[in-house]
């Protein structure tokens, strides 16, 4: 791997974290109805306001052993896992993509299913501010794709589609949230990738729901939330869908 490449990567992985810090934010706030923007960032616990050195994303919460420097509350791991996370699949997309504007989309498109994930693990929702806002984000910025608007709109049309007419033939197994996100997800990459997506997102859903089912005798009426799943799929299909498909393809001709 070229010196080029590394710094490139390193620059990436370092924009990746400090978006991921800001993430931690929406994802605290937003379900709260708290603003994002103000007040800045401080302990929820005492409510300190967090030093500068206190918030290098990652850094601090090792350095501070996850816990807060004025009262000694934990800081949850989800901080530091969202950063890693977030820095991590940066990294990815870019390296596939490039600096491309379809590169920057879909960075914003993981950036959204990482705060989506962890507010629908932590609350059982998914905030229409992500998911209306990444619809419309999507089908607004389409001109901009290799899909176009009309790719765009079949995506969106598709994964909304579905996930509606299946609500409607099962009340309650699928929630308004899951219809919206699936129809945002559609609009950044379109209807072939969406239908990945939602196998993707319900073999590993339905796997994940029987394993609770067995280990943690959970029933059919315990909900357990979609939109990680979807996410995870919509995220397999950004970074190997095309690959994935044709694969499928050469197996069944």
């Amino acid at each position: 791997m070229s010196l080029y490449i590394c710094m490139t990567q390193a620059i990436t992985f370092a924009l990746g974290i400090s978006v991921g810090s800001f993430l931690n934010v929406v994802i605290h706030r937003l379900p709260r109805n708290q603003s994002v923007i103000s007040p800045g960032s401080h302990c929820p616990e005492c409510g300190s306001v967090i030093r500068v050195v206190d918030n290098v994303p990652l850094l601090s919460w090792v350095i501070l052993l996850g816990l807060c420097r004025d009262c000694g509350a934990v800081i949850s791991s989800r901080y530091f896992l969202v950063e890693l996370l977030t820095g991590a699949l940066t990294v990815a997309v870019i390296a596939k993509y490039g600096v491309t504007t379809q590169g920057l989309l879909y960075c914003f498109l993981v950036w959204t299913l990482i705060s989506v994930s962890f507010i629908d693990l932590e609350h059982q929702i998914i905030p229409d501010e992500l998911s209306v806002g990444a619809a419309i984000s999507g089908l607004a910025v389409s001109f901009m794709t290799p899909i176009g608007f009309d790719g765009a709109l079949a995506g969106f049309l598709l994964g909304g589609g579905v996930f509606f007419i299946l609500a409607i033939a099962y009340p309650g197994g699928m929630g308004g949230g899951d219809i919206k996100l699936m129809a945002a997800i559609g609009a950044f990459i379109g209807w072939k990738l969406v239908l990945l997506t939602i196998l993707i997102g319900s073999a590993v859903g339905s796997v994940a729901g029987l394993s609770s089912m067995a280990l943690f005798g959970k029933t059919r009426k315990d909900r357990i939330p979609f939109g990680p799943f979807l996410a995870l799929g919509a995220i397999i299909s950004v970074l190997w869908g095309d690959w994935v498909i044709a694969v499928y393809l050469d197996t069944i001709v």
